[in-house]
C-alpha cells in the first residue's frame, strides 16, 4: 500500500512515539518529550511505523538507570516479526533533540529490554528555529505545507485567516488533530529530533501581528517585493544567544491586502519578495523555508 497514507492513519496523537528500522539494520525509537519527566522515561507509544505497518505499544524505564522496556504490539513486532536480536542497536529520541543509543539486552513474552547510554544532541535539527505562519489555503494544501515543511526543518506551523482567504473556519479542532498527526508522521519518516507542532488557526491578520514579538526576525512575503533575504539573515542575531528564531509569513490564494502589509511592517516584520514568478500559496512557504535553511547552512 501507500506508505504515507498508511502512516497518516495512526491514531491518538497525544501519545505518539516511533520505532523504525533503518537501512543499516539498526532500529530508531523516538519519544515525545512530554512523555518524559526529568530523566524518567514512561509512557505509551502509538502510531508507530515499522516498515509499512502501524502498531501500538508501551515503553517504560529510567534513562538515569540506563534501562528501558518496550511492551505491547511493538515489542511483539520487534522480537517476532522483525526478529530483533540481542545486541541490536536502537536510538531513543526524547523529542527535545537529544538522542540515546540503546542496545537490546533481553526478551520477555511480550517485552523487549534495552540498556541505554548517555544522551547526545540530535544531528537532524537545524541551527535556526523557524515558525511558518501560513494563510489558510483551501483543500489539502495546508497538509502539503506541513508535511514538507517538517522535512525541511520547520518547528512550528501557525495557520491564519486573512482578508483574501478563500477557505473559511470549519471543524478546526478536529482538523488540528489531523494536522499534528501529519507533522508527527513526517517527523518520524525524516528522522527529526523534535516533534513539530501545528497551532489552531488565528482568526485574522491582526492576531498574527500581535504574535510576532518573540521572534528575532519576521519575514513577510509580499508580491510587491522587499529587502534581500540573504542580507536580512546575515544581519539577524538571536536575542538569547542561542538559536535564531525566525517567523515566515505567507498568504493564502488571494494574497495580502495593502493594509495587512502595512500592519506587518508596523509590527516589525521585514518585507521580502519571492522573485519575479508568481508562486502558489502552497509553494511560497516551502520556497522561503528552503532558502532560509540554505542561507543558514542547514541544507549542506
Amino acid at each position: 500500500g501507500d506508505k504515507e497514507s498508511m502512516a497518516d492513519s495512526a491514531v491518538d496523537t497525544t501519545r505518539e512515539a516511533t520505532l523504525t528500522r533503518q537501512p543499516n539494520g539498526t532500529f530508531t525509537l523516538e519519544l515525545p518529550v512530554k512523555q518524559l519527566s526529568s530523566m524518567n522515561m514512561t509512557g505509551c507509544l502509538t502510531g508507530i511505523a515499522i516498515g509499512e505497518v502501524n502498531y501500538d505499544g508501551t515503553l517504560s524505564g529510567d534513562l538515569s538507570d540506563g534501562t528501558a522496556v518496550l511492551r505491547g504490539a511493538d515489542a511483539h513486532h520487534l522480537s517476532r516479526v522483525m526478529r530483533g536480536r540481542l545486541g541490536d542497536t536502537v536510538i531513543l529520541c526524547d523529542g527535545s533533540a537529544v538522542e540515546y543509543t540503546a542496545t537490546i539486552t533481553g526478551f520477555g513474552d511480550e517485552t523487549v529490554e534495552f540498556s541505554v547510554e548517555p544522551g547526545y544532541p540530535s544531528a537532524a535539527e537545524p541551527t535556526v528555529d523557524v515558525t511558518l505562519l501560513v494563510g489558510y489555503p483551501k483543500q489539502d494544501k495546508l497538509e502539503q505545507v506541513i508535511r514538507h515543511g517538517v522535512e525541511l526543518g520547520c518547528d512550528h506551523f501557525v495557520p491564519f485567516f486573512s482578508r483574501y482567504c478563500v477557505a473559511a473556519p470549519k471543524k478546526e479542532e478536529q482538523k488540528n488533530e489531523r494536522y499534528n498527526r501529519i507533522a508527527f508522521e513526517a517527523a518520524k519518516q525524516c528522522g527529526r529530533g523534535v516533534l513539530p507542532d501545528v497551532a489552531l488557526p488565528l482568526p485574522n491578520f491582526g492576531a498574527v501581528c500581535r504574535s510576532l514579538a518573540g521572534y528575532d526576525l519576521v519575514l513577510f512575503c509580499y508580491e510587491c517585493g522587499g529587502e534581500p533575504l540573504r542580507q536580512l539573515l546575515a544581519e539577524a542575531k538571536p536575542a538569547d544567544g542561542k538559536k535564531l528564531k525566525i517567523a515566515i509569513i505567507t498568504g493564502a490564494e488571494g494574497g495580502f491586502a495593502a493594509e495587512e502589509a502595512e500592519m506587518a511592517a508596523k509590527a516589525g516584520a521585514k518585507t521580502v519578495g519571492l522573485g519575479p514568478r508568481i508562486l502558489r500559496c502552497e509553494t511560497a512557504p516551502l520556497a522561503v523555508l528552503s532558502a532560509v535553511m540554505t542561507l543558514t547552512g542547514n541544507l549542506e
